[in-house]
């Protein structure tokens, strides 16, 4: 009763909502709180991250499945994937299932853009270096994939046999390389669970930026939908119904409908809650 009067005000919008999920997020530091409350009341230092992470594994626990992977495409200067570690640890703890980690990187920052669709305006070539010897330090068990992805990519899968993938965090800014990072998708199915949650980072931005269909991760998304008739890219529809966090509106969901386990029931308790207080009173 506590944890959804929390997430009720966490949800809201106003100053009340933005204190008591700053105060939730100094009491994790002491107390180590548990994950399924950081994510219904947006507490983390990144509800977006938190939020892929926790559904990705209840799924895939739904659908019988001891671990998942989890993967980032931009790591940059690591601090997304040392918040995926952290994380993780409690999902881990807490659903009792396993997560892998693996970060792409070119190490040297973006590369030159190509064309408009890069947004050659708003990116330059060498921004967003990694400090691969200190992050290194700072992360034990995530695996770092440095290159392109056009080429690292082709050799992901039987490197590293990773558990199902259920949660993938793109942050790589142009269109080319997003477009090329979608190869993932190109992957056996076993790779993956049948719906994976994606956060894109480059959608939403500020009147300079202006991000849009025709550029960047939004025209990979449309270019990947328009190409592929049975994996789709898709907006979250039940986050962006409510309060004002951007980050909702960065959320999607990659549907592999050919999926061996897309049509595997997984309602349950859920559904069995609906159906019971369906009836007239």
């Amino acid at each position: 009763m506590i944890k959804k009067i929390l997430e009720k005000i966490c949800n809201g919008s106003g100053i009340l909502p933005y204190l008591l999920k700053y105060i939730i997020g100094k009491l994790d530091n002491i107390f180590n709180l548990s994950s399924t409350l950081l994510v219904m009341t947006n507490s983390s230092d990144r509800p977006n991250y938190a939020y892929c992470i926790y559904h990705a594994a209840i799924l895939a626990k739904k659908l019988g499945h001891n671990s998942i992977s989890i993967v980032e495409f931009g790591v940059a200067g690591g601090n997304g994937i040392v918040f995926l570690e952290k994380f993780s640890k409690k999902v881990e703890n807490e659903l009792k299932i396993k997560i892998e980690i693996y970060g792409f990187d070119l190490e040297d920052g973006l590369s030159k853009p190509k064309d408009y669709k890069d947004l050659k305006y708003w990116f330059k070539e060498g921004y967003y270096k990694m400090n691969k010897l200190k992050l290194e330090k700072k992360i034990h068990k995530s695996k770092l994939i440095i290159g392109d992805v056009s080429k690292t990519l082709n050799k992901f899968f039987d490197e590293f046999n990773p558990a199902p993938i259920g949660a993938i965090f793109h942050d790589l800014d142009f269109y080319h390389s997003t477009i090329d990072s979608f190869k993932i998708f190109n992957g056996e199915e076993k790779y993956f669970l049948p719906r994976v949650y994606n956060y894109f980072d480059d959608i939403l931005g500020s009147e300079l930026e202006m991000y849009n269909e025709f550029t960047g991760e939004l025209l990979a998304i449309e270019d990947f939908n328009s190409e592929n008739k049975f994996k789709k890219i898709v907006i979250n529809k039940n986050l962006v119904t409510s309060n004002n966090e951007k980050w909702r509106s960065q959320i999607y969901h990659f549907h592999n409908f050919a999926h061996s386990d897309y049509n595997k029931y997984i309602g349950g308790q859920e559904q069995d809650y609906l159906n019971k207080n369906i009836g007239l009173r």
